[in-house]
């Protein structure tokens, strides 16, 4: 009974616990990588929650001594781990003494009546400690290039953002920095996630692995380079072709991810245009790539940080202009001048557009039809340029094997709109 009537004891400080373990990932994963640390990723993360643990318990009991004694028993700790000699696999225990100071922690907790918080830390504690092969995999195949870039994603995300001022300036009140900015947070967060997968596989895994990612981190370099790559041999056309597709399909659940986030009323909108690309496309696919395996291992494509500074201005900055333009152009042209913005900015970037629309929209100022129509637009005309792309770089037999999956794609797309 105490169970069911403590079911939701504790949750409101879940977002606290999440914020400390993601502090101890960040630094353990550094320190992870040092041969000579005496904790680690697994070992930062514990006693990051220990910490926030024990200033609950302290509040909860009107006492310092949790705090004080936690401090006291993590000291104890790390000198124990320096002063003794590792066994044979290097282990200076300090996460197994970790592991039983939060076990103790959250037995006291249990007592304060925060049951389910308690049971949902121990879950994500032991799956922390089980998963320690992973997790030290990971660590050992991110280069310092990868860290560089998880760093930069946590400037951009943590101090930046926080400092810029939340209030729309300039014509037409369009332009607001921390709106401006979360956006580059959110683009560079989404292409991250690609990219840091795109480096941790390192070896050669299967052509719709590839194209996914490809397509999160960006489509247009994964098309660029596969076009590259099909001239290499007669044998990589075809998959080049798959990969290519793949990756520009993939765009269109990053658009989704893209809305559910900036303005999640639109999805439902937005969905037959996804659902229609998406169904078209992998109907080509079906029908035109033989069920066998890769006659050759796929290169992985090389792609840029998406995290570096300079890569986040020019996308904040192209987000600010195609915002101006989309607000000025619908107040002068109506739903014609959003539609000529999307059909120009789109060449190079879909998510430009999308992000100002659905800002417009939020703002009031757009309703849903050319909200989605310009959504549409843009991304047909993305389509129309890196099949010119692929044309160019490589050649009449890469275009061949994929003109049929673009036009069914964009085909889709447009079919969807019908439905919105």
């Amino acid at each position: 009974m105490d169970f069911f009537q403590n079911a939701n004891g504790g949750i409101q400080y879940l977002p606290q616990f999440l914020t400390s373990l993601g502090i101890g990932l960040l630094i353990g994963l550094e320190r992870e990588r040092n041969p000579h640390a005496k904790a680690g990723l697994r070992t930062f993360a514990l006693v990051a929650l220990l910490g926030t643990l024990a200033e609950m318990l302290s509040s909860t009991v009107v006492s310092q001594w949790p705090l004080i004694a936690g401090w006291l028993m993590v000291g104890a700790m790390i000198i124990a781990a320096y002063a003794s000699t590792p066994n044979q696999d290097n282990d200076p225990g300090t996460t197994t003494v970790a592991a039983l100071l939060l076990c103790y922690g959250l037995g006291a907790l249990v007592w304060h009546g925060e049951t389910t918080l308690a049971i949902m830390l121990a879950v994500g504690i032991t799956v922390l400690l089980y998963f320690k092969p992973e997790l030290r995999g990971i660590t050992q195949r991110l280069s310092r290039r990868d860290l560089v870039s998880i760093l930069q994603f946590a400037v951009l995300t943590f101090i930046v953002l926080p400092i810029l001022p939340d209030h729309n300036y300039g014509p037409y009140e369009a332009l607001n920095p921390h709106n401006i900015w979360l956006m580059v947070v959110l683009i560079s967060g989404l292409s991250l996630a690609g990219y840091v997968a795109l480096r941790l596989i390192r070896i050669r895994y299967g052509v719709p692995l590839l194209g996914i990612l490809g397509g999160m981190v960006s489509s247009t370099a994964t098309s660029l380079a596969y076009a590259r790559y099909s001239k290499s041999s007669a044998g990589m056309i075809k998959l080049s072709a798959t990969v290519i597709l793949i990756a520009n399909m993939v765009v269109l659940l990053r658009l989704l991810a893209l809305s559910a986030v900036a303005a999640p009323q639109v999805l439902l909108h937005l969905l037959p245009i996804s659902i229609g690309g998406l169904l078209f496309g992998l109907a080509v696919l079906l029908l035109t790539w033989k069920r066998e395996r890769p006659t050759s291992d796929l290169p992985v494509p090389e792609t840029t940080n998406p995290t570096e500074l300079q890569a986040a201005l020019g996308f904040g900055l192209l987000y600010a202009l195609v915002l101006l333009a989309t607000a000025w152009l619908s107040t002068q042209s109506g739903s014609k001048g959003l539609y000529t913005v999307a059909l120009v900015s789109g060449l190079t970037d879909v998510d430009a557009i999308t992000l100002s629309s659905l800002h417009l929209l939020n703002m009031g100022k757009l309703d849903y039809h050319p909200v989605m129509t310009a959504i549409a637009l843009a991304y047909v005309s993305n389509m129309v340029f890196k099949f010119g792309l692929v044309l160019f770089i490589g050649g009449k037999p890469l275009a061949k094997h994929t003109i049929i999956g673009f036009t069914a794609i964009c085909v889709g797309v447009l079919v969807g709109l019908l439905f919105v």
